[in-house]
């Protein structure tokens, strides 16, 4: 079917494809800047779009982080890999999403949103049921479970494509609160999926509410769910979302957005907030685990299970998403980041505090370890210096995790408000169509830049210069704040400071 709406024709000098050419849900004409059209005809087409766009979205943020929790649990299922190892596991996803979201992002105004949406949720299927497949194997050796992970940072590229072709959708006016309900739509995927895998594969969950399987971990169970869902949005986005001829445009076009400076400091201080809130949601089971736990044999542990915290992160950043854009709104996007990266670096500070109040947990020589994961009936239990070390450890936790959610919230803030940001400095950049295509590609970069963040955070978690995994912790927390320091510099040289010109224009 072909969906004909009619509204004040585009002015652009841009060469238009035909809709005559083209098949199924295309609109040749949208206008949402017109306020008549805007209420009377765009918004339930708009608003329809964006929920099936958060659907799918919400999909390929789940896929993308499946290794963030699934990791911590491979040991328990017979697989050898040291924290090292598994920092780079859960690292790699996100290196993949990351080089990605460039071709997503060009897909949209290629082939169309709803096209593209349609073959991203299709393309989940390949890191789902590669997963479900090898965790049944623990002879699997390591370097093929890092080919395994690296496919699920095509989960990673569906959020540049969606919110390159929601921003399409929405007046400027409005693109601060939709790109933060579809990006916060997206992002509780991560918090949706450390939340019930352990649930859907047999482990502990919901602080403890839910009791393990007497059978043990089935890992396959979650990529077997998210497959079929998979399918499920490919259907929904065939049967319910919109291709816009209005957003057509060659990628040699959308390129032409690298020689602003502006796409490059956009894309620097995404790092500091995507990049930031996708690394520590990453890297947040290992953290607690490292610092906070303590499991010799799988029958038995001592310490916080990560299971019953490691979504909270991700969950805070997200439900805090779309109030950066509504704040950014409200009062600037530039002052928002500004603010935000000052709590980000309070944040970070307390965490690395509470960090050193831990008390060192001594570690089993690498020899009595093998014998007991051999034999677990070896085990002579844990020694009063472990237990020890471990309660004292873990009343500190409290302290830990709202100091690491309060940065969570802000990582989530600030998301919201430089993607509001985006809009509004390209609307002083360029003007009409050509502003929203010329945004929406920055969109796309910026996010695919600030992603690194989420490789180069688990990397520094599990440096391997640092042979204590807790002195790492430590270190690295330190560069993190070094980090946002740069980050709040910049965006009051370039945005803030009165004298700057996107300051006079009241980005």
């Amino acid at each position: 079917m072909t969906s004909v709406i009619t509204s004040p024709p585009d002015n652009s000098s841009a060469p238009q494809p035909s809709a005559t050419h083209r098949t199924g849900r295309w609109i040749d004409d949208w206008d949402p800047e017109d306020e008549a059209f805007w209420e009377s005809t765009g918004k339930p087409i708009a608003r329809r779009n964006l929920i099936w766009s958060i659907f799918s979205e919400h999909l390929g943020f789940s896929v993308w982080l499946l290794w963030s929790v699934s990791s911590v649990m491979l040991v328990k299922v017979g697989f050898n890999f040291t924290p090292q190892q598994l920092f780079f596991l859960v690292a790699v996803p996100n290196l993949v999403g990351a080089l990605i979201r460039l071709p997503y992002t060009f897909a949209v105004p290629k082939f169309g949103g709803r096209n593209w949406t349609i073959v991203s949720a299709l393309l989940l299927l390949i890191p789902t049921l590669l997963f479900a497949y090898f965790v049944q194997r623990p002879d699997t050796p390591y370097g093929v479970f890092v080919a395994i992970a690296a496919t699920a940072g095509l989960g990673g590229g569906n959020f540049a494509s969606s919110m390159a072709n929601i921003n399409f959708f929405y007046p400027a006016r409005k693109k601060g609160s939709a790109l933060g309900l579809n990006a916060a739509g997206g992002n509780l995927g991560v918090a949706i999926i450390q939340f019930f895998l352990p649930i859907i594969v047999g482990g502990a969950g919901a602080f403890g509410l839910v009791k393990a399987s007497q059978s043990g971990l089935v890992l396959q169970r979650a990529g077997y769910l998210y497959a079929a869902l998979a399918v499920i949005a490919a259907v929904c986005a065939y049967l319910f979302m919109n291709n816009l001829t209005s957003a057509y445009s060659k990628p040699r076009e959308q390129m032409a957005v690298v020689k602003y400076k502006h796409t490059w400091i956009m894309s620097f201080l995404y790092i500091g907030t995507f990049g930031s809130f996708i690394g520590y949601s990453a890297a947040m089971p290992l953290l607690i685990k490292i610092n906070f736990f303590r499991s010799p044999i799988p029958t038995e542990s001592i310490g916080i299970n990560f299971a019953y915290y490691a979504f909270l992160g991700a969950l805070v950043g997200s439900i805090a998403r779309p109030i950066g854009g509504k704040l950014a709104d409200k009062f600037g996007g530039a002052r928002v980041t500004f603010w935000t990266f000052i709590a980000m670096i309070v944040g970070t500070l307390t965490v690395l505090y509470t960090l050193t109040l831990l008390k060192p947990v001594p570690v089993a020589p690498p020899e009595k370890l093998a014998l007991w994961a051999k034999d677990p009936s070896a085990f002579p239990g844990f020694s009063p210096e472990i237990v020890s070390a471990v309660n004292h450890n873990s009343d500190i936790f409290p302290f830990f995790l709202i100091a690491f959610l309060f940065v969570f919230a802000a990582t989530g803030i600030g998301n919201g408000s430089t993607y509001r940001m985006i809009p509004l400095i390209w609307k002083n950049l360029a003007k009409g169509t050509k502003a929203t295509k010329e945004s929406s590609a920055v969109i796309g970069i910026a996010g695919a830049i600030g992603a690194l963040g989420g490789f180069l955070i688990p990397i520094t978690f599990g440096s391997p210069w640092v042979d204590n995994p807790v002195e790492a912790v430590k270190t690295a927390f330190g560069i993190f704040t070094a980090f946002y320091v740069i980050c709040l510099a910049v965006t009051w040289f370039f945005y803030v400071r009165k004298s700057a010109t996107m300051a006079k224009a009241g980005v």
